[in-house]
């Protein structure tokens, strides 16, 4: 766990100042420098382009990292990594003609309710292509283990340009067509930065055949299409479909509340980026003894700090909205359940890279499309009667029953699962703390009152973490930092 730890922290670190400064954006920058309107419009497209991605990366950013470290050969690596920077055009170009064919009757269909998203389809498909390809660089930086500065790019970097975008709203140095187009700008520049610094880490030597087993390449790049598209189902569909059926100031309102639930998925993220590889690296070698202990250490270490960004969240949503425009106040129910879900998310460890680098994952991408249509179905049925609280059921019914199958997969086909006797002690330390904590506030300044109580709830929450020695790894950190000081 050394590199992972490692990395992890560094990831987590530079991920966490991504979301410290799209959080100053997010819920105090767009909220009161954009109309709700077109905050909800930039959300809209954001969250559309993200649901295309996966259909334009073709799998690649996964089965780059599933297939390299399986040839031995250089002649066959070379062939395979030419292969794999190529095969997204396959997708590109076709969507790009029947998108340019069909155009007319694409913006027909996505305005209806919603006037405003017209002048801006076309940029779903390019901002879709941008993401796209920077995710097949980032790959190429991963499996030479080097994800710290694609994180950078990732988390960091198109947030901070967005906020002097925005500021440059607020002085009426730009207007805000102009800046939803400098979108675009960000996100091709974010992928020319990555293209960069992938070939700086390694300079790919490409060989234009096609690899020895391509056609299990292109299997298994299909399926992760599917896959793909799923967990962007999964994550963005309810925005999507809130801009079908309610003014699209209602995706405003819900992005801000999402954005807040989600901070609790930033370790998940930041761990992922290293434990992929390694995880397909142990499956391709058979080290079962060593994935075992990755699967049970990656669960509690993500549980623990996830349960402990959930008790902040929790316990302070009330002062936290005090801080905002009052039409968003009504995000409260959204948070909670995004949470529960994310918190979840955290729960199962690296079960996604153990699941997409066995040999049982069509099995799950069979389970995981039933979900995406049934996601679609809840947010048609939960979004016209309850708004952005029902999307965010819908969310979290979806989540909560997609991992579930996959623990259980996991366990049934690999014998593989993550939990502990600590992981019962971090949920019971949770419920208490919540339950302790929830009626207790301060009657102070909203941003006192966080403060204060952010602070007693993780000295307390620290202390009972080290005294119960939940996780053999925070222990050593904690205890590497404690002697600095003696």
């Amino acid at each position: 766990m050394g590199i992972v730890f490692n990395q992890t922290f560094k990831n987590t670190v530079v991920t966490y100042i991504g979301f410290g400064i799209g959080a100053i954006s997010t819920l105090f920058l767009y909220t009161n420098f954009l109309t709700d309107a077109y905050y909800g419009l930039v959300a809209y497209l954001l969250s559309a382009a993200n649901i295309v991605m996966p259909i334009l990366a073709f799998g690649v950013q996964n089965t780059l990292i599933k297939f390299y470290t399986s040839y031995k050969n250089e002649q066959e690596q070379n062939a395979f990594t030419g292969f794999m920077f190529l095969l997204p055009l396959v997708i590109i170009i076709p969507v790009g003609i029947i998108g340019l064919l069909c155009y007319h009757w694409i913006v027909e269909y996505l305005s209806t309710t919603n006037e405003i998203v017209e002048p801006y389809v076309w940029t779903i498909f390019v901002l879709a292509f941008s993401m796209a390809y920077f995710e097949v660089f980032y790959a190429w930086a991963k499996v030479h283990m080097k994800s710290v500065y694609g994180n950078f790019l990732k988390e960091v970097y198109h947030r901070l340009v967005v906020m002097v975008l925005l500021f440059l709203v607020y002085f009426e140095i730009l207007t805000i067509p102009m800046f939803i187009y400098s979108l675009i700008g960000v996100y091709f520049s974010r992928m020319f930065l990555m293209l960069i610094s992938a070939f700086i880490i390694k300079k790919p030597h490409f060989v234009f055949s096609l690899p020895a087993n391509y056609i299990n390449v292109l299997k298994y790049s299909f399926l992760i299409i599917l896959t793909g598209s799923i967990a962007a189902v999964l994550l963005d569909i309810d925005k999507v479909m809130l801009g079908q059926f309610k003014d699209i100031e209602n995706i405003a309102y819900y992005n801000v509340a999402v954005f807040i639930a989600i901070v609790i998925a930033v370790p998940a993220r930041a761990m992922h980026q290293i434990t992929y590889p390694i995880t397909s690296k142990l499956l391709n070698t058979k080290n079962f003894k060593e994935l075992d202990v990755l699967y049970k250490k990656s669960s509690i270490n993500l549980f623990i700090v996830g349960g402990f960004i959930f008790l902040l969240i929790i316990l302070n949503i009330n002062e936290l909205y005090k801080l905002l425009p009052v039409q968003y106040s009504g995000g409260v129910t959204v948070v909670f359940l995004i949470s529960l879900a994310k918190l979840f998310d955290n729960l199962i460890g690296n079960n996604n890279a153990i699941i997409f680098n066995s040999d049982y994952y069509r099995m799950v991408l069979l389970f995981g499309v039933l979900l995406a249509v049934l996601t679609v179905i809840l947010n048609v049925i939960f979004i016209p009667i309850f708004g952005i609280n029902g999307a965010a059921f819908a969310t979290f019914l979806a989540f909560t029953l997609y991992n579930s199958i996959k623990l259980y997969f996991v366990k049934a086909k690999l014998h593989l699962q993550p939990f502990t006797k600590n992981t019962l002690k971090t949920f019971l330390l949770i419920i208490t703390l919540l339950g302790a904590f929830y009626y207790w506030d301060f009657n102070f300044n909203p941003i006192v009152n966080i403060v204060l109580k952010s602070t007693l709830i993780g000295v307390v929450f620290v202390f009972f973490l080290y005294k119960l020695k939940l996780s053999e790894d925070i222990n050593l950190l904690i205890d590497k930092n404690i002697s600095r000081f003696y």
